[in-house]
């Protein structure tokens, strides 16, 4: 990264309106984002990075680990989501990645209590050939390996639900119903779901009465536009103003972020996505 494009990457943040010379941020949904957002150049420089996220608005950082904590704690920004399970296709549906799940898993919860973080996400795996029931009773079996820790410890654990139709052949988790039950069965607070909206409007659609219907279970939102994974921009066909305001009128209190990936500007994108989503 070349030092112009860093101080264009600083002007650019410094030219964003202030949310304090707009309209003032209603703040009734708490927001961050994911680092693939800010663009390949900012991701680059997190010290500029974190000077984005909260010129935009943003309390936290999604989906970080170890080497970005220093620098958002300078800037008062939460780790929202910290990496547990780090395999999409290797996850907990199946007991041979059961050891080194469960060891990721710990150490996430570890950083989530000297961090401040609040979640760690695990990761359904792919089913190959495997009937959902028998992926159900395995990852069972995981999470009773480690709920108890995470109990004790105030850290809830978020199985994320994905698309097997466009991004990720073969995930297990593609629908709600599948996550719930996992969440229902376990018996534990502390499991929850991560319910990224863009995933799942690929998959069932219907998102604002799923959210209503579920809420008890979803412990974490992601955003993106769709199609395409990309902005929150009137040119997709997800209203986030109006899923917002369903997500924060069932009194949820966690955390949103955003998971674009950005096609224009990524501080506009940014705004845009903050500005939709602050209901």
């Amino acid at each position: 990264m070349t030092r112009r494009t860093v101080v264009s990457s600083l002007a650019a943040a410094a030219a964003l309106p202030s949310l304090g010379t707009q309209a003032p941020a209603k703040g009734r949904l708490k927001q961050s984002s994911t680092l693939g957002c800010f663009g390949k150049e900012l991701r680059a420089d997190l010290d500029a990075l974190c000077k984005v996220a909260v010129k935009v608005g943003f309390k936290g950082l999604d989906l970080v680990g170890p080497k970005e904590y220093p620098v958002m704690k300078r800037y008062g920004l939460v780790p929202t989501m910290i990496y547990g399970t780090r395999s999409i296709p290797d996850g907990i549906n199946r007991p041979e990645f059961h050891d080194l799940c469960e060891k990721q898993v710990r150490e996430g919860i570890a950083q989530a209590v000297a961090e401040g973080g609040p979640n760690v996400i695990l990761l359904a795996g792919n089913r190959r050939g495997m009937p959902d029931e028998q992926a159900i009773e395995n990852s069972l079996a995981f999470v009773n390996r480690v709920k108890a820790e995470a109990e004790d410890k105030g850290v809830t654990l978020c199985l994320e639900l994905l698309n097997s139709k466009v991004n990720h052949k073969d995930y297990q988790a593609d629908r709600t119903s599948y996550g719930v039950e996992i969440c229902k069965r376990s018996g534990s607070p502390r499991m929850k779901l991560l319910y990224d909206i863009y995933h799942m409007q690929i998959m069932e659609g219907d998102i604002i009465r799923t959210i209503r219907d579920n809420i008890q279970w979803i412990g974490h939102f992601h955003t993106a536009g769709n199609p395409g994974r990309n902005e929150l921009s009137p040119t997709q066909e997800l209203y986030y103003p109006a899923i917002c305001r369903a997500i924060v009128d069932t009194g949820y209190t966690g955390w949103l972020a955003h998971e674009f990936t950005p096609r224009g500007d990524p501080m506009a994108g940014l705004e845009e996505a903050f500005r939709a989503c602050d209901v």
